[in-house]
């Protein structure tokens, strides 16, 4: 028997695959699975909280894709692909490195057995020197498609190329609602297929720039945390707060700290898996406070969250051509990203967007 014989009968799928009702992509199961089955290409468009992350891995899987070759899941950032492969082994009732593995920079947990592989979008690009037809899958999933990264732009471009060459090849692309006609047209007139967000309402109150009240930002969001600590937006509920970087998370760490009513967490990419954990796992210990990055913009559902806190920047990916340079300069937030941003707020209830500008 040789190598690839026997990780082809290592990798057995499972018999039985459940789907949670409550989640509106599997609404649609039916619909996406002939669509798969029909297309090579097939684009799902929804906004975060849909499911479609965890759940259009599982619908390959009972579809008896990930067998022979892998299917593979590719996320914008580390953490995305840490998180949403532990979810989806979960579901699975597997753990990481068994049915469904993960692998980012610095950590591989992917196993002969491994059906379902969640990485980066930078990882695929490296495969690609070594692996030029992507032999090593049979599926592809592109998820949060819409940040149109450099990454994510090559490798779309790549797969009109391959496509021809691979006809067995599946392409799953995923996207918040918006350029999902582009990447249809990109891929001859692919079908889309859209799914609905899971959203309660979510109320929005504009609380001023920080400059207003000669104060900077740190003290603004400060404040900010302290008025929904004493209710005064409604019932207290956990927060997340978005900052542009490590070093504001740890500033407004150390000024939080000392109120026995709630618990801070940071979220950024560099934390360990474990740091990282405490925050998808409710503690029932007080108002959560999660001081995060914008990878919780798109890529991940932080669960629990009643009340955002934006600022209105972030640290943007720019590439300059005079200097050859990749920079992350801090800037205004666009209108859609102010959007998926409020939307946190109104996953398990009805929210509170808090906008610390007019």
């Amino acid at each position: 028997m040789t190598r690839q014989e026997s990780q082809q009968e290592a990798r057995r799928l499972p018999e039985h695959i459940s789907f949670p009702a409550d989640l509106p992509v599997c609404e649609r199961l039916q619909d996406i699975r002939e669509a798969i089955a029909s297309h090579q290409v097939v684009i799902i468009a929804g906004e975060t909280g849909s499911g479609k992350t965890t759940q259009i891995p599982k619908i390959c899987l009972s579809m008896g894709r990930g067998g022979e070759a892998r299917i593979g899941h590719t996320q914008p950032r580390r953490l995305a692909a840490r998180a949403v492969a532990q979810r989806i082994a979960e579901e699975l009732e597997s753990v990481p490195g068994e049915l469904v593995g993960y692998k980012v920079r610095f950590n591989d947990t992917v196993a002969d057995t491994t059906a379902v592989k969640l990485m980066t979008d930078g990882i695929l690009l490296a495969e690609l020197q070594r692996d030029r037809d992507l032999r090593a899958y049979d599926t592809l999933i592109i998820d949060e498609a819409h940040e149109r990264s450099l990454n994510i732009d090559f490798i779309l471009g790549y797969l009109h190329s391959l496509l021809p060459r691979r006809p067995d090849l599946k392409v799953i692309i995923t996207s918040a609602t918006i350029d999902v006609d582009r990447f249809s047209r990109h891929f001859d007139n692919a079908p889309v297929i859209e799914v609905s967000g899971r959203s309660f309402p979510v109320e929005v109150r504009y609380l001023g720039e920080a400059g207003d009240a000669e104060e900077g930002l740190e003290e603004h969001i400060a404040r900010a945390v302290d008025s929904v600590t004493a209710g005064d937006f409604g019932p207290p509920g956990d927060v997340l707060v978005f900052l542009p970087g490590e070093r504001e998370i740890r500033e407004l760490s150390r000024r939080l700290k000392g109120d026995q009513r709630r618990q801070i967490l940071p979220l950024y990419a560099r934390l360990s898996a474990a740091e990282q954990n405490r925050v998808f796992r409710p503690s029932g210990a007080g108002i959560r406070v999660v001081l995060a990055t914008n990878v919780a913009e798109t890529s991940l559902t932080v669960p629990g969250i009643r009340y955002v806190i934006d600022p209105g920047t972030a640290r943007i990916s720019r590439y300059s051509h005079r200097t050859r340079l990749q920079r992350l300069p801090v800037e205004r937030i666009s209108r859609a990203s102010a959007d998926q941003l409020k939307g946190r707020g109104g996953r398990v209830a009805s929210g509170v967007c808090l906008r610390l500008y007019y």
